[in-house]
């Protein structure tokens, strides 16, 4: 990401309209042995904030409102990833890098089963379950994709995909450049369940004046529904007017459900230091009323065609907190099937992102 990176956080910075009021992240980074890392990439992941230390290894970061994944990167170092937001931003952080283990690097990948034809073998298949099958999707190109590399284990009956390069992928819809650090995918076929983690960091394209109002009609479109519109109107009070109702899953079908007349009942909802906090450990429902699921959708899943709701499942863990930009703590401990499964890399947005009213 260092090379990807640097020409683009060099000149580019915005500023976010969501955000009530803006807050300063301040840090050093550094080697091992305390020397300064000149030119290290600092972003936030998922939006388009970002930039480079200075000579002295210090950086700068002016942040709307909410929370954010800071994650610092330096050529031939270990990534280095921490939670920040307007709450906890007071101190300036002291990064260490950590040197990639080379020689452990070696061995691992010496003794690896690297497909020599895994691009022409599962290209089509890794951008169906990372950049989607929507419409959007359609109009989405990785530019290097001779970066990915394919890894099939018979014996654990599993796919593994990771990267040589960041990715850059173009979104022709929503009208960004993606500069995409992979960490890896992983699908299972055993129980035909994908996962990937990465970083992802947005560059806006430039365009004519007639692409840049395309690229708005779709944001919207795309935010509109969204695990972020979701998280931003929970936050918010305001999911019955932004088109979203809650139900408890009652049992092992997503359709045995039970409605949540309050979901905002102090038992469910508290608020602290700014943050909302989710108090619930089980599976919810989420429907969003205001558009009908792509055709696509209903059509690969075999559902009835009057579906009239995007239908999502959570999973939750023990419960989350949600900041006012719609980030939420900790992610791992929220998973999510049906529509927000389906609408993958294609129809994300930044968390930056705000739609004008």
């Amino acid at each position: 990401m260092q090379r990807l990176l640097l020409s683009v956080l060099t000149i580019f910075f915005v500023q976010f309209a969501f955000a009530q009021s803006d807050f300063y992240v301040k840090g050093r980074v550094t080697d091992t042995t305390g020397a300064p890392l000149a030119k290290a990439s600092v972003f936030c992941q998922n939006t388009t904030l970002g930039t480079i230390t200075d000579n002295d290894g210090n950086f700068q970061l002016k942040l709307p409102k909410g929370g954010y994944d800071l994650i610092v990167t330096f050529t031939g170092y270990e990534t280095f990833q921490t939670q920040v937001n307007n709450n906890n931003a007071a101190n300036p952080l002291s990064v260490t890098l950590q040197p990639k283990g080379k020689q452990l690097e070696d061995v691992v990948f010496t003794s690896s089963s690297e497909l020599a034809d895994g691009l022409e073998k599962y290209g089509s298949f890794f951008n169906a379950n990372f950049i989607g099958s929507t419409e959007d999707a359609s109009k989405c190109q990785i530019e290097n994709p001779q970066a990915l590399k394919f890894f099939f284990s018979k014996k654990k009956n599993r796919l593994k995909v990771t990267e040589r390069e960041d990715l850059v992928i173009v979104n022709k819809a929503l009208g960004y450049k993606i500069h995409y650090k992979l960490d890896s995918l992983t699908y299972e076929y055993s129980n035909k369940t994908c996962t990937y983690t990465g970083f992802p960091f947005f560059e806006p394209l430039e365009g004519t004046p007639e692409e840049q109002k395309v690229w708005k009609a779709n944001r919207l479109k795309a935010y509109n529904g969204s695990r972020m519109h979701f998280m931003r109107a929970w936050y918010n009070r305001n999911l019955e007017k932004e088109g979203f109702e809650i139900e408890k899953v009652t049992s092992l079908s997503p359709f045995a459900v039970e409605t949540i007349s309050n979901p905002y009942d102090s038992s469910l909802y508290g608020i602290d230091s700014n943050e909302v906090a989710i108090n619930y450990d089980g599976r919810l429902r989420i429907k969003y009323h205001n558009e009908m699921p792509e055709k696509a959708y209903i059509e690969f899943y075999k559902l009835p065609p009057q579906l009239r709701a995007q239908l999502t499942v959570i999973e939750i863990n023990e419960g989350f907190n949600i900041m006012s930009n719609g980030y939420f703590y900790d992610q791992n401990d929220v998973t999510n099937n049906g529509y927000w499964s389906w609408e993958k890399l294609a129809e994300l947005l930044p968390y930056d992102y705000a739609p004008e009213e």
